[in-house]
């Protein structure tokens, strides 16, 4: 496709990251061609110039390949004016055979506050009905419920500043050294020049666990039993606040009579956890006397069938302690997604409406006399999982899926996928023109404007807003999302209130709202801000809410003096339920299936994907198993494994991982159906969720893991992408991005020279330089056209797969000679090959650094930093340089 590119906008933009909640300022420098130089904004106060991998990496992803830049009916291309048309009429029609709750949006935490907010008026106040919901669901809608009950409102307390003062940081089902890595950096930093103690809780030791100074590998499910426990032992060790808990709370005698049912003892939380009764006492002692504690809690938390209990369960004993509103203090929620806060601002939640209000009948006529609104929603919505449900069922027959991918991201992801054929309209607003979701076959496809091409503002997890600026050119008929969704809704006669010139003007509206009526009975309130001139919104520094009208201060921390959003002014202590076990595994499914994230990948890789860099440290879909569980079932490191649940399977590589805890698997949540045969591991998750929040349990699935025998593995390396993996017999391939084209790793059930015909039917139109050994069961080639590599295939026996990081390093140089040399499976002389990738901010493999340990005597990170570059940025690889470092050292302690 032809796409418009002008010349760039500015000679270096203030903008975003759109990747994690920490929410790190970047300077993006436009180089003309559609492309940009990036680095850290070193005057941002979330990163001061740090970057992680994913954000370093940010300009290899704006490439327009793979970009949807037309609007489509039915797989058609279609003009602007029939799409909106289409779109419009549906859902009128829908709504008026059907009644409004059988229309739904369902939205994302990577949309901008203005396009968030556009989305939840018009569905909200003008369609009628609650159904807005967002794949934010997914990830902190516990902490919204467990906020919400606490405080009287979905108010996070702290700021990113009390990492720096305290003297204990407590994270809870956090991998924050690679989710949140700059923020574990501001950790660590701490802890180097205050002492700053670390404890992690996770059931998993993950590179977050090795950098701990106390790690406590709880039983999946029982966090709150742990919190329980240590709100006892600090009523008996004397510790907590009274006067606190007597001006400023409710409820504090109940709960703690609660606790002392759950978690009476040390010896009786160790029970309940799992934990030896040493580790938990060392908790207790940690915690009781360190009046600055941050205790930061993420998706381990809150993706449970008991999220909202265990979020309690951790406010609870910053409320006894009155450990809240003051420097170095409080519990800190670490948001996930980009926006997601700023989703929860304008009501992207379906229990919400805007302005972080609800459905009480005073609250839903505010919002209505605001808006003039004439269809305002009486009642809350569907939430994400039950929303699919009800397609499912022929309730809901029209869905407007913005910026998001449910057939990957949902639980129980095949049904979810299977679904959306059933309905009568399926709109998707989009930046890429294949996913899952599009796949099921969408009515209307609306083309989206992509990071670097949106203009609005965003949340951090610490609620300071921030701007994501434009510094390319919208391509194509790409268009923002709040322009979008404001042209369906003029041509379904919403006209006269959703007349937006820009951005800024949505945004003015969403400040003024959060302003109305507001005696500071509401926790959420930038008044200030609606009172900016064009110029300084443009302009807008990164500030924290609340910013009260006639105020532009930012306040950093809520409730050191009280003043909770609840009727009485007081904060509620809520007495969590006792833990139950994991859903019931059984004989069919004896492990207990856990899924999250990887260091370098985001989301479902539409974006990240796109990087060679960031492929190259974990390029296929893969398994952690427990080094016992490895040899019971005979799985080796790097053999694939079937793993099942009730709902779905996956073919996966084997991991074999002593930080894995026995009888659970750990899997990414990360491959799709565009990049692998069989990764979805949405499909395997069960849909249970929590009662209260609605958020899916993605920790404890019951599932089965089984051995996938395969005859041949290998690797195609192409200019292009293969444009369907085919593998003869094939059982399993996985596709990513390297240097000058695609890799795609395979598994069959075929022999290697049943193989070379696959190959000459891929590269028909090269000359193949092959070298084959069928005793051994290899077959190489290198396909040359016009002096020029254009593919390299490697077959061989599974056990002794064929490894590419030789060949793809020569891929990258793409002359004949190199094409020869390729066969050879050797690197150029002199060249050392680099190995599998260890630090993806500086391109650093794992070769290099075995030899800097045992030639340069760098034995120490810092050391490796010196010489090579390696963990001086965002420092998520540090823990496995240390890993590194002990392996390549034990042979000579010995």
């Amino acid at each position: 496709m032809n796409a418009h590119v002008a010349e760039p906008l500015a000679a270096a933009v203030r903008t975003t990251c759109p990747y994690c909640g920490v929410g790190c300022g970047v300077i993006a420098r436009p180089d003309g061609r559609a492309g940009a130089a990036i680095e850290g904004d070193p005057e941002h106060p979330s990163n001061f110039g740090r970057l992680c991998s994913k954000g370093s990496a940010l300009g290899e992803t704006l490439g327009l390949d793979g970009r949807l830049l037309h609007p489509m009916i039915d797989g058609r291309r279609a003009s602007w004016h029939a799409a909106l048309a289409v779109a419009a009429e549906g859902f009128t029609r829908i709504a008026d055979e059907h009644g409004p709750d059988a229309v739904a949006f369902y939205l994302s935490g990577q949309l901008l506050t203005e396009d968030y907010y556009v989305a939840n008026k018009l569905m909200k106040g003008f369609i009628g009905s609650g159904n807005v919901d967002t794949n934010s669901r997914l990830c902190m809608a516990s902490s919204v419920a467990g906020h919400r009950r606490a405080f009287g409102a979905d108010t996070v307390p702290g700021c990113y500043e009390d990492l720096d003062e305290a003297g204990l940081v407590v994270l809870v089902g956090s991998n924050a050294a690679w989710c949140h890595p700059v923020l574990f950096r501001r950790m660590l930093d701490a802890r180097a020049r205050r002492g700053t103690k670390i404890v992690v809780v996770d059931p998993r030791r993950t590179a977050t666990g090795d950098e701990a100074d106390l790690f406590l590998p709880i039983e999946p499910g029982t966090d709150a039993a742990l919190f329980s426990g240590l709100l006892v032992h600090l009523a008996e060790a004397g510790k907590l606040d009274r006067d606190f808990i007597e001006s400023h709370t409710t409820g504090f005698a109940e709960a703690l009579a609660h606790a002392r049912e759950i978690a009476p003892t040390t010896a009786a939380t160790a029970r309940a956890t799992g934990l030896p009764a040493p580790a938990v006492q060392a908790f207790f002692e940690l915690f009781a006397p360190a009046e600055r504690t941050v205790t930061c809690f993420s998706q381990g938390v809150n993706q449970a069938a008991q999220g909202t209990d265990k979020v309690n369960a951790i406010i609870n004993c910053h409320l006894a302690t009155g450990r809240i509103g003051r420097p170095g203090t409080g519990p800190f929620s670490l948001t996930g997604q980009p926006n997601a806060m700023g989703g929860r601002e304008v009501g992207g939640l379906a229990n919400m409406l805007a302005a972080h209000m609800g459905f009480s009948p005073e609250e839903i006529d505010r919002v209505r006399r605001f808006w003039g609104a004439p269809r305002m929603a009486e009642r809350e919505g569907l939430k994400a999982v039950a929303l699919f449900e009800a397609i499912a069922a022929g309730r809901v027959k029209a869905l407007w899926i913005i910026a998001t991918n449910p057939a990957v991201s949902l639980p129980a992801a095949d049904g979810a996928r299977d679904a959306l054929r059933q309905l009568d309209l399926l709109v998707v607003s989009e930046n890429v023109i294949a996913t899952d979701t599009i796949a099921r076959g969408a009515h209307v496809l609306f083309p989206a404007a992509a990071w670097g091409e949106k203009d609005g503002t965003v949340t951090n997890s610490e609620r300071r807003i921030s701007r994501q600026r434009a510094f390319l050119p919208l391509p194509g008929d790409a268009k923002p999302d709040w322009w979008i969704l404001a042209e369906v809704a003029k041509r379904m006669g919403f006209g006269d209130a959703f007349v937006y010139r820009s951005a800024a003007d949505v945004f003015w509206e969403h400040a003024a709202l959060s302003a109305f009526e507001n005696d500071g009975g509401r926790d959420f309130d930038i008044g200030g801000l609606a009172e900016l001139g064009e110029a300084e919104y443009e302009s807008l520094e990164p500030v924290q809410w609340p910013v009260p009208a006639g105020s532009r201060q930012r306040r950093a921390r809520f409730f050191a003096e009280g003043g909770f959003f609840t009727p009485d002014r007081k904060a509620r202590f809520v007495a969590p339920a006792a833990p139950a076990r994991p859903a019931a595994r059984s004989d069919g499914f004896p492990f207990t299936l856990n899924t999250g994230r990887v260091r370098d990948q985001w989301h479902t890789m539409t974006r990240t994907g796109k990087t060679p860099r960031l492929a190259a440290h974990r390029p296929a879909p893969f398994v952690e198993v427990n080094p016992a569980d490895a040899a019971r079932l005979n799985l080796r490191h790097g053999d694939l494994a079937r793993v099942s649940t009730a709902h779905g399977a996956a073919v996966l590589e084997v991991a074999v991982e002593e930080g894995q805890r026995p009888g659970s698997l750990f899997a990414p949540i990360h491959w799709s159906s565009e990049n692998s045969s069989n990764g979805r591991i949405g499909a395997l998750v069960h849909a249970l969720v929590d009662p209260l929040s609605g958020q899916p349990d993605a920790k404890a699935t019951p599932a089965a893991i089984a051995p996938e025998p395969a005859r041949t593995r290998g690797f195609v390396l192409s200019r292009s992408p293969l444009p369907s993996p085919a593998v003869p017999g094939g059982l399993w391939w996985a596709r990513f991005a390297v240097g000058g084209g695609f890799g795609t790793l395979f598994a069959t059930t075929r022999s290697a020279r049943e193989i070379a015909e696959w190959a000459l039917a891929l590269f028909s139109d090269a000359e193949l330089a092959e070298y084959a050994d069928d005793a051994a069961g290899v077959y190489r080639c290198a396909a040359v056209v016009g002096g020029s590599l254009q593919g390299v295939l490697f077959a061989g026996p599974a056990e002794a797969r064929p490894h590419w990081d030789a060949a793809k390093a020569l891929f990258a140089e793409a002359g004949d000679s190199t094409a020869r040399l390729v066969l050879s499976g050797q690197t150029r002389s002199g060249e050392p090959d680099a190995g599998p990738l260890v630090c993806a901010c500086f391109g650093v493999g794992l070769a290099r650094i075995r030899e800097a340990v045992l030639t340069e005597a760098a034995i120490s990170p810092e050391a490796i930093g010196q010489l090579l570059r390696a963990g001086t940025n965002c420092g998520s690889c540090v823990p496995e340089l240390k890993r590194i470092i002990a392996r390549e050292l034990a042979p000579q302690a010995g």
